[in-house]
């Protein structure tokens, strides 16, 4: 189900800014029991980048009237939440004023093989490089073209995720999820400073990190020290956590704090 700007409506507008530019952020988030889990954060990072780009952000409770209307009572799912600048006029420069664009999606769970989670993930190194654009940085915005490409890269079904690079060869995020590392009790993940999309799951992550009794280091990471790590674990809002098994000619087991991350993720939601 679709719905856009309160609407049953699949269409916008050829004028949009979100199609031609790519002009706004969006946010993908699981539906369990009829809730979006941890819309909180969801709608708190959607203002943020909002505000980063100069977006009014539509009203929370008008943006959840839009997400019930979608969900049609199902009770699991995904739900996809993109507002743009909404309609202008020809050329880059912005209109003052514009109403921004809402529109909401939900479709079913994607169907992952439950051995990602019992056994792990290979993933591959992308090729393509992710470029620095601090004004950018961190921010899921619409233009997804860099990730686009990268996952045009490999057709094997066997490769789950492709690790995604800066342009100095820097690990810092696979194509669709967040990237973190174990060495010890020190756990690691990329800085997002130039590049890269600072995920919910990911802040939840870290926050979860003291209590366990883990270093956390936010941290510039080289390719050696990821396949040197004691675990390697990819993240997002729909997967949760997936503990990586294959990288290279470099292999892990399903370490033990993978599993307790996803305990503590779960209990979270409920």
């Amino acid at each position: 189900m679709v719905i856009t700007n309160s609407q049953p409506e699949q269409c916008v507008s050829v004028l949009d800014r979100g199609l031609a530019y790519g002009d706004g952020v969006f946010r993908t988030m699981r539906l369990y029991n009829q809730k979006v889990q941890q819309w909180p954060l969801h709608y708190a990072k959607l203002v943020a980048d909002c505000a980063r780009l100069g977006i009014v952000c539509p009203a929370e409770t008008l943006l959840m009237q839009d997400i019930l209307r979608s969900m049609q009572s199902k009770s699991e799912g995904i739900i996809k939440l993109i507002v743009t600048r909404g309609v202008g006029r020809r050329g880059y420069a912005p209109q003052p004023g514009a109403v921004p664009t809402r529109i909401v999606t939900y479709t079913p769970l994607p169907d992952y093989p439950t051995q990602h989670i019992q056994h792990g993930v290979k993933i591959t190194v992308c090729a393509l490089r992710l470029a620095h654009q601090p004004r950018l940085a961190g921010i899921k915005h619409l233009n997804r073209l860099e990730q686009v490409l990268a996952r045009a890269e490999w057709q094997d079904a066997s490769i789950a995720e492709g690790l995604m690079l800066d342009q100095h060869g820097l690990p810092v995020c696979g194509t669709m999820t967040n990237v973190f590392a174990l060495s010890g009790r020190k756990l690691m993940t990329p800085n997002l400073d130039y590049c890269g999309v600072a995920g919910v799951t990911r802040s939840r992550i870290l926050a979860l990190a003291p209590a366990l009794g883990l270093e956390m280091e936010i941290c510039p990471m080289t390719l050696e020290t990821l396949l040197a790590a004691d675990e390697v674990m990819l993240c997002n809002s729909v997967i949760g956590i997936w503990s990586v098994s294959e990288l290279a000619s470099t292999r892990w087991r399903v370490g033990p704090l993978a599993n307790t991350l996803r305990e503590k993720l779960e209990q979270e939601n409920d």
